[in-house]
């Protein structure tokens, strides 16, 4: 079930009644009913996997109760790793199986060795890299004594299924959502009036932004031998835009969606495109799932407490295994080795913590120092995010090398409407004005009168309609 589909249209609405007014405002039947609805949501996609989420939450439930019952720090963390390796074991198993045989097969067959091997045919259920994470972290908090187990096995399944965030994020944690689950919740109007203003921008996000955006940037990265260099860069800036729409976009309907059940979400996204340099980019990006590896990975690790060699190396570690989270496949490492490149010279010069302000805050316009700094980093970004997208390191190659040629310059038959230019430019504008707020229309909620405000929505659905398209999966689905 896609946020911007009808199921999903008539699903919402029928579960907010229900919430609100068939339990009574008994948190108890309210959590009951957010665990059905959920499980519901899920099986849309693929019944079968249903049965390894709740497995996967039946093991963190038992394994949490299991660490903090445990007599001893050797009984705790044999529960601790079990939890993990089962956890990581699924995960592999479903999207990292192929690429570790294939890789291995392809490396004896530069040594001259032949290997034949098999590879499995299994669809990737949606959101296990997620709802895995959710699952860990949970558990890892347990064993370093920041939370008790969940004994309430539903309040728990809500924790790690909640609708909203199931299949893509933002990545929760124990510490943050339960204590929500498990509190009484009350309607406020402001609250959910809110929550749809966040989820109408979402929506234009995803339908005008992104999935235009993706009509355009697919047909030139999958043709990138025909066309000059001038359009495989718009190519990659249209790249850039879809997935940043598509990803942000979904984030701004999930926590939208959340708070029309009075439950706040981690914030996963801070207009990241205004970043001035690529450690601010990773501050604002994806938030949740930079955070999850800086408390999960980055700092058991050692952080940057034993020198810049420590610092380093721990440094290339989580950029490494965050590219590999995304997928199965060496461009997504590769993409995530030159963001480890791109962040060094923060690291090495102490300045990782410079940007930590919002860009031009309390003005209109940026400095000429802060519009090159946002320039330069989104260059570098734009960089690697070619590989993010290319289908093999080889595609990557020839599409950078089809940029740096002669014929830059050469002209050619505009295929791109000039409604998208403007679109574009409208959404950079309004992200711009935004950018002191949570997303980019809060304000419209208190600063503005009603006629203006009402204008600027009916303008949005109007938009959401005419430049709707087919209906396109979210990007991290496949995640």
């Amino acid at each position: 079930m896609l946020f911007n589909s009808i199921s999903f249209a008539i699903f919402l609405p029928v579960v907010f009644l229900l919430y609100w007014f068939a339990t009574k405002g008994k948190v108890r039947l309210q959590n009951i009913l957010l665990l059905v609805a959920s499980y519901f949501f899920y099986a849309c996609w693929d019944w079968r996997f249903l049965f390894l989420l709740i497995f996967s939450t039946l093991l963190d439930y038992y394994t949490g109760i299991r660490i903090h019952e445990s007599a001893t720090k050797k009984k705790s963390r044999y529960w601790m790793w079990l939890s993990i390796v089962i956890n990581l074991g699924f995960l592999g198993v479903f999207k990292y199986y192929n690429f570790f045989v294939s890789s291995f097969a392809d490396g004896l067959a530069l040594a001259g060795i032949k290997m034949n091997y098999a590879t499995i045919s299994v669809i990737l259920p949606v959101g296990i890299s997620f709802y895995t994470f959710h699952g860990i972290s949970y558990v890892l908090d347990i064993y370093y004594k920041r939370i008790k187990p969940e004994k309430n096995f539903v309040d728990y399944s809500v924790f790690v299924s909640f609708f909203p965030l199931l299949v893509a994020g933002p990545i929760e944690r124990a510490t943050h959502l339960l204590p929500q689950i498990i509190k009484e919740r009350k309607f406020e109007i402001a609250k959910a009036v809110d929550g749809l203003r966040q989820i109408l921008w979402g929506l234009f996000k995803k339908i005008v932004i992104a999935d235009n955006c993706a009509e355009y940037a697919n047909m030139i990265f999958n043709n990138s031998e025909s066309y000059h260099g001038g359009i495989l860069v718009l190519g990659a800036v249209l790249f850039a835009f879809q997935i940043y729409g598509d990803f942000s976009g979904y984030s701004d309907i999930a926590l939208g969606t959340a708070r029309l059940f009075g439950i706040d979400l981690l914030r996963n996204f801070a207009f990241p495109y205004f970043s001035r340099d690529i450690a601010e980019f990773w501050r604002r990006w994806h938030i949740s799932l930079s955070s999850w590896f800086r408390d999960y990975l980055y700092i058991p690790l050692g952080g940057s407490k034993g020198g810049k060699w420590m610092k380093v190396r721990n440094t290339f570690i989580i950029f490494l295994v965050s590219g590999f989270w995304h997928g199965a496949n060496w461009t997504f490492i590769v993409w995530g080795f030159l963001n480890a490149l791109f962040i060094m010279p923060s690291v090495l010069m102490n300045t990782n913590r410079n940007n930590l302000d919002i860009v031009a805050k309390g003005r209109i316009f940026p400095g000429i120092k802060d519009l090159l700094s946002i320039l330069l980093t989104f260059t570098l970004t734009l960089f690697a995010w070619i590989f993010f997208r290319a289908d093999t390191l080889s595609h990557a190659f020839h599409y950078i090398g089809g940029i740096f040629t002669t014929d830059f310059f050469e002209q050619s038959d505009e295929f791109i409407p000039r409604p998208l230019y403007f679109l574009l430019a409208a959404f950079i504008l309004t992200e711009w004005y935004g950018r002191e707020s949570r997303y980019a229309l809060e304000k419209f909620g208190v600063k503005y009168n009603r006629i203006f405000r009402w204008s600027v929505y009916y303008l949005i659905i109007l938009l959401l309609f005419v430049f709707k398209g087919n209906t396109q999966q979210f990007i991290y689905f496949q995640f």
